[in-house]
């Protein structure tokens, strides 16, 4: 049972983890494609796909730390300090990507989005001292917003590291490495 629990942890951890760290870390250089050529359609898709992967895949990586927890009950390391550590920074990694990541991404694709609106008002004669001129500042978001993201970002892929080294190291533990 503990191979197959461990099995799960880790599969989980792979196709749950991997693209949510991935797509978070590609996000921040789309979004300052998109903000630099607001009519780019591409670029806005870009953005919203690498948006809708990190929600998805964060929602799935649930099953991450549910099945760690059973695996470390099978395997009696409940108490072990690695493994408190890797829960601890497993949680600090969550409401990075919940409280920093996910809703930074989120106000900059609307303020994309909210550029795209703008963009095509005043290319159709909106906006220049029209009703459409009030919307200029539609969007608040910028490059600074990028950076900042950016480094939310690389904070949970360097706790996620960090997570993934503790449980291939397990400094202290008696079951084996």
């Amino acid at each position: 049972m503990n191979k197959f629990l461990l099995a799960v942890h880790v599969l989980a951890a792979i196709v749950a983890v991997g693209p949510v760290t991935v797509a978070a870390s590609m996000f921040p250089p789309s979004a300052r494609k998109a903000l630099a050529e607001p009519g780019d359609a591409q670029a806005l898709s870009t953005v919203r796909v690498l948006h809708r992967i990190c929600r998805l895949y964060a929602t799935v990586g649930v099953a991450v730390p549910v099945f760690g927890f059973a695996t470390a009950k099978n395997m009696g390391v409940l108490g072990d300090t690695w493994l408190i550590v890797s829960i601890a920074l497993t949680a600090l990694a969550a409401v990075v990507l919940a409280a920093l990541v996910l809703p930074r991404q989120t106000a900059l694709m609307e303020g994309i989005e909210g550029m795209e609106g703008v963009a095509e008002r005043i290319g159709e004669g909106v906006g220049a001292g029209g009703e459409g001129a009030a919307d200029a500042g539609v969007s608040r978001v910028g490059p600074r917003d990028t950076a900042r993201l950016a480094m939310f970002t690389g904070l949970f892929n360097l706790l996620w590291a960090t997570v993934t080294i503790l449980m291939i190291v397990r400094p202290g533990s008696t079951t084996g490495a």
